[in-house]
């Protein structure tokens, strides 16, 4: 299954993973000026960055194995593929009740921008997630790892 593995010791808390996160799932895909200058419905951003003094880290969706987030969607929208273990939201059936935010134990799914009642959490970008590539440290990097591993 294919995960975002965090470097702790690598980040600096720059947040270049959130600001590119932000500008992939954007109207102008992955033009930051765009994004930031005109986006006026900008989308939230699907990894976080947690900090306590020079101690810092991204925190992405972990894609559980029991996820918590479908077991609570009471709209089915929250699903997980049980052959590649993504969890993904489908927009179009969410109805923005928030359960799969209370029950995350991680904190890592949000509301979508400030004006869409969705649930926002990564996606892993495809092939390659985004903030991985952008990452100037190398902190996070996307791998297949077995399960139990």
């Amino acid at each position: 299954m294919k995960r975002i593995r965090i470097k702790e010791e690598h980040c600096m808390g720059c947040r270049l993973c959130e600001i590119h996160c932000i500008a992939a799932h954007s109207a102008y895909r992955y033009d930051l000026v765009r994004t930031f200058k005109r986006d006026k419905n900008r989308p939230s951003p699907r990894i976080m960055i947690e900090q306590s003094g020079h101690t810092c880290f991204a925190l992405p969706c972990r894609h559980c194995e029991e996820a918590n987030c479908v077991k609570a969607c009471i709209s089915g929208s929250m699903t997980k593929d049980l052959q590649s273990g993504l969890v993904t939201n489908d927009s179009e059936r969410c109805v923005g009740c928030w359960t799969c935010i209370a029950a995350c134990p991680y904190g890592v799914i949000t509301r979508e921008g400030k004006k869409i009642s969705v649930a926002a959490k990564c996606d892993l970008c495809g092939d390659k997630p985004v903030c991985v590539q952008q990452c100037p440290n190398e902190a996070l990097v996307c791998d297949d790892q077995e399960e139990g591993a």
